[in-house]
């Protein structure tokens, strides 16, 4: 399995907290939690440094005022970043509130959102 399974229970528990209608989708090697048909959220195994990642997408001015949180680093799968999005490191989503803080963050701009 491309993913964490325990990260992926954490999450589902969140957004149930949240009362936020979601499916999950298989993308990227990994799973997205999709709102509203967007992609919110998600997560994947980076083999190359060997890592879980969480995806967020939370937007451009989100990333700019988060940035400097732990574990914060630029969305980029092809040697450029894609804009509004960010891979959070497992020392950036390890506490609960951590990974809550990131997950409000996806809710929030989700309706933002452009397909």
């Amino acid at each position: 399995m491309a993913f964490d399974i325990f990260l992926a229970d954490r999450l589902r528990i969140l957004m149930k907290e949240k009362s936020i209608a979601f499916y999950e989708k298989k993308m990227f090697g990994g799973l997205c939690f999709m709102v509203d048909d967007k992609m919110c959220l998600g997560l994947m195994f980076n083999k190359k440094h060997g890592l879980e990642l969480l995806m967020v997408r939370i937007g451009d001015d989100a990333c700019q005022k988060n940035n400097s949180r732990l574990g914060f680093n630029p969305m980029d799968f092809t040697g450029r970043p894609m804009k509004g999005f960010a891979f959070i490191g497992p020392e950036g989503y390890d506490s609960d509130d951590d990974l809550e803080h990131w997950v409000q963050l996806c809710i929030e701009f989700n309706p933002l959102a452009i397909e």
